[in-house]
């Protein structure tokens, strides 16, 4: 008998397993002396079934036998076919959600979930709520996720346990309760290093996500910190995963902090990590990041960029990447094309991503807006520059407060004043302090008039 049933023989309710043994009894249309036999009294065989007695696992696998029924089948409560078929819906769920169709894993593995053969599955049950969790934060559901992975918070610590905390961490900072996130992801780094989990690809994963909270929650130089502890432990454990998560997120932090220097050796490890895996997308996505951090150095290098990014651009196709990616990379191009002094492709670029992901991106369209008024600046057409950089801010109006959104309302701030509007100005200074989270206190908001 398998191990994970010798553990659910010793825990299952006895009555339960014994009214599953009398029916298959009657169902094979044999009476207890018949299962009972040489091997124990036939008030023996009527105690099991009532459920005052828990047979052994000799004497379980011997009726078994007498029934014509598998002993797990007894255990479990559903027949070994059916529990095949349940596990095979679950990896059929696992992989869609890999392949980017969350809405079909979250209704596959809710089925899943549904069945009734699966009560007595625990073991399958735990998987299928964890990809359930993981799907319900893939369509965007952060509140039901955030539910899902607290009541799997309980469970004791292995893989799956730590890639369900470094999720809920992760739901909770993109939901903007960053102290919720850090809490987590430090009380679950601290149960994986008393276990001596912490040489696991996924620890790493997990300290990254808290370094990421903590840079949102403005503490951008503990974040760089805990970047760089999970780097020197990804090169301890000289495991490429880790390696090339630890590269690439203290490669974004740099680059948020206005480090593009420091950031771009960073990517270039990381990238070669991800090339030698032969991880086409995230290679992409990180040749994609190589080009913009060209575009941010001191001077940029707009030649360069350009010809990264062309190369990324085609392996993002190649690859299936989402629009997100592929606005990304195209105006990053369409940046590098502005530096070049070549206005005209530079416009088309930004004016053909305004035109796609106005709807469904606003931020990603207000940055796309706020390069078309620069290129409008270039070529002398103040009026059009206003008039881009107006529609950007309406749209950035719109797009919520995050770091990402504040450092465009900077960026923005900067263009209105080059155009000679200076309240447009100074009100997206302010939105843009508003959206890192800083406020006036009560005492500046309203100064007391001065008295002689």
């Amino acid at each position: 008998m398998r191990d994970d049933l010798i553990d659910l023989l010793q825990t299952i309710d006895p009555a339960l397993l014994g009214e599953r043994i009398r029916a298959a009894r009657l169902r094979a249309g044999l009476t207890q002396a018949h299962v009972a036999g040489d091997a124990v009294s036939v008030g023996y065989v009527s105690r099991i079934e009532s459920g005052q007695r828990r047979p052994d696992t000799r004497l379980l696998t011997r009726i078994a036998d007498r029934v014509s029924v598998p002993v797990d089948e007894l255990l479990l409560g559903v027949a070994r076919d059916r529990v095949a078929e349940l596990q095979v819906a679950l990896d059929h769920a696992e992989l869609e959600l890999a392949t980017g169709s969350p809405a079909d894993a979250l209704a596959r593995v809710e089925q899943v979930l549904a069945d009734p053969g699966t009560a007595g599955l625990g073991t399958l049950r735990r998987s299928a709520a964890h990809v359930r969790a993981r799907a319900l934060e893939a369509v965007g559901d952060l509140q039901r996720a955030i539910l899902a992975l607290e009541d799997l918070a309980a469970d004791a610590p292995d893989l799956t346990w730590i890639e369900g905390m470094t999720a809920l961490s992760r739901c909770y900072r993109e939901s903007g309760e960053l102290g919720r996130a850090i809490e987590v992801g430090i009380e679950a780094t601290r149960r994986i290093e008393e276990l001596g989990l912490d040489g696991l690809d996924e620890a790493v994963r997990l300290t990254l996500g808290v370094a990421a909270a903590y840079y949102e929650q403005g503490d951008a130089d503990y974040a760089a910190r805990l970047c760089q502890r999970a780097i020197d432990r990804a090169e301890a454990m000289d495991s490429p995963v880790a390696k090339a998560m630890a590269y690439w997120n203290s490669s974004a932090i740099e680059s948020m902090r206005g480090n593009a220097a420091a950031a771009l050796p960073l990517t270039r490890r990381a990238l070669a990590v991800i090339e030698a895996s032969h991880d086409a997308r995230s290679t992409a996505r990180l040749r994609t990041q190589l080009g913009i951090l060209q575009l941010l150095l001191d001077p940029p290098q707009p030649r360069e960029a350009l010809e990264v990014l062309t190369v990324a651009c085609r392996e993002l196709a190649t690859t299936g990447a989402g629009p997100a990616d592929m606005a990304d990379n195209r105006l990053a191009q369409a940046r590098a094309r502005l530096l070049l002094g070549d206005t005209d492709d530079a416009r088309r670029q930004a004016t053909e991503i305004v035109d796609e992901v106005r709807s469904s991106m606003p931020l990603l369209a207000a940055d796309a807006h706020a390069l078309l008024g620069q290129v409008a600046v270039h070529d002398d057409e103040l009026d059009l520059a206003r008039s881009h950089f107006q529609e950007a801010v309406l749209l950035l109006s719109g797009a919520g407060a995050d770091r990402a959104a504040a450092q465009l309302w900077f960026e923005l701030a900067g263009m209105l004043e080059s155009v000679g509007e200076p309240a447009a100005a100074l009100d997206a200074y302010r939105r843009a302090a508003a959206a890192t989270g800083l406020v006036a206190p009560p005492a500046r908001r309203t100064m007391p008039a001065r008295t002689a």
